[in-house]
């Protein structure tokens, strides 16, 4: 056998491995990107949930049949929310218009505040207040689970699912209320459309 053939084969070989390496990293890292549990079920808080995909922020909304009325409502001030999920999730549903098994969103609860350095109009985000999380796993016998990381200064490491009579006020509104599965779609505008194409919004939401 020439060189030149010898070199040829080698270095298809080794294009090959190297191939084969990246896919590995990449399934990998597609895995490690979705929830991670102790005890099977008990959530461990996701840190770097500010390095995925950023949904939409809402600014004191409510699902409370009565509204607030929050111009002078000092007891119940204005919260920002932000909804973050994990990157491989995003890029599926933008494929498909559905959420994949390990989907997880963090739900961001910042405080709001009006006036600071050049400020004199609107509201902007101040301290974090809470953490919480959505997770669809088929590991959970409804196949979504919620989860509270509890108030900012003393944030839990892992969580246990919701359960009792909080969890029933989720459930109850993530499968009344929601556009795509169990999750607001219909305020997140880039994936609303996304849906609208894939064509999987719930009856009311097209």
């Amino acid at each position: 056998m020439q060189r030149k053939e010898r070199n040829m084969i080698v270095g298809t070989g080794l294009a090959a491995i190297v191939a084969a390496s990246i896919t590995a990293a990449d399934a990998q890292t597609t895995e490690e990107d979705g929830p991670r549990y102790q005890n099977e079920t008990t959530l461990v808080r996701p840190d770097d949930y500010r390095e995925w995909q950023f949904l939409s922020s809402g600014l004191g909304m409510t699902y409370e049949a009565e509204v607030p009325d929050f111009a002078g409502a000092e007891s119940r001030p204005q919260r920002f929310q932000n909804v973050f999920v994990n990157r491989s999730s995003y890029g599926s549903f933008v494929e498909t218009g559905a959420w994949p098994d390990g989907t997880i969103f963090v739900l961001e609860i910042r405080a709001a505040a009006t006036e600071a350095s050049i400020n004199r109009a609107g509201r902007f985000q101040t301290e974090l207040v809470a953490l919480e999380a959505e997770v669809k796993d088929s590991r959970f016998p409804d196949g979504w689970a919620f989860f509270d990381f509890g108030r900012a200064g003393a944030l839990s490491e892992v969580s246990e699912p919701l359960t009792g009579e909080r969890v029933a006020r989720c459930v109850e509104c993530h499968t009344d209320h929601t556009a795509v599965e169990r999750t607001f779609v219909q305020f997140y505008p880039t994936l609303l459309e996304v849906a609208r194409e894939k064509g999987t919004l719930r009856p009311g939401f097209d």
